[in-house]
């Protein structure tokens, strides 16, 4: 269907996620539902286009638009755990309007979330929409919790199988990659796992399936790490020093 490409469609998702996005301004209900069935109609035409059978078109259509305001509180916990990360942020309104990062996680959840649904080449080209705009690669197969917060942003790159979980910051440059790209492994667990309240700091690698970095850790930049670390870590360039972090000590804070 002419005029609904890949951009077109996730533009009209976030227009629909958050008023900042929108040209018109207005939320008026009438304009609301309207641009909701105008998403709707998008999304079935390009699965159709693509060769989805009628009715898998129709409920995948139904069942995405229907999970907007999950989405939306999903995003705006995203939101808030940037703001309240970053001292640079004035607002949540700020970080929804300006940060690469936000836009990023934004268009990871809705691809995501359509390839839960069977959907397989619109995730991928929603996610180099975001990665063409932001520097950001995330693979919509990636699972990422809750306030999740990625400051700068630049050069990440998120494998498919990466597991995230809640409360995790992630910096500039961060690789969570494999550590062998052979084909034959496209089927197994091939990115690491990051376990709540983890913080990454720019440039680190962390790579391998089997790799899992154990919650409340803090990973220092340009890390490289392939071997799993226990909850509680605190990893360091340079001789790469793994110790426990004491009860009372503070935790690294580098921020930029």
């Amino acid at each position: 269907m002419p005029g609904w490409r890949r951009d077109t469609l996730t533009q009209a998702a976030l227009a629909l996620l958050f008023p900042h996005f929108t040209p018109s301004q207005s939320t008026a209900p009438g304009e609301v539902r309207s641009e909701l069935e105008r998403l709707r109609g998008g999304l079935e035409a390009f699965l159709l286009a693509q060769g989805t059978a009628p009715a898998e078109a129709e409920r995948i259509s139904l069942e995405s638009c229907a999970r907007l305001p999950d989405l939306a509180a999903a995003l705006q916990r995203d939101a808030e755990a940037t703001c309240e990360a970053d001292p640079a942020a004035r607002s949540v309104d700020e970080v929804i309007l300006a940060y690469p990062g936000f836009l990023a996680l934004a268009c990871h959840r809705i691809a995501h979330g359509l390839l839960g649904r069977g959907v397989t080449l619109l995730p991928r080209l929603i996610a180099e929409y975001a990665h063409r705009t932001t520097g950001i690669d995330i693979h919509p197969g990636a699972q990422i919790g809750a306030s999740c917060a990625i400051d700068h942003g630049t050069g990440i790159v998120i494998g498919e199988t990466a597991v995230i979980g809640d409360r995790v910051r992630i910096y500039q440059g961060v690789t969570l990659g494999a550590l062998s790209v052979r084909k034959s492994l496209a089927q197994r667990k091939r990115h690491p796992t990051i376990e709540d309240d983890v913080v990454i700091y720019s440039g680190a690698t962390i790579l391998g399936g089997d790799t899992v970095i154990g919650k409340d850790s803090v990973i220092g930049g340009n890390v490289w790490l392939t071997h799993s670390v226990p909850p509680g870590s605190v990893v360091t360039h340079g001789a790469t020093i793994e110790r426990p972090r004491e009860a009372d000590e503070p935790l690294l804070e580098f921020n930029i």
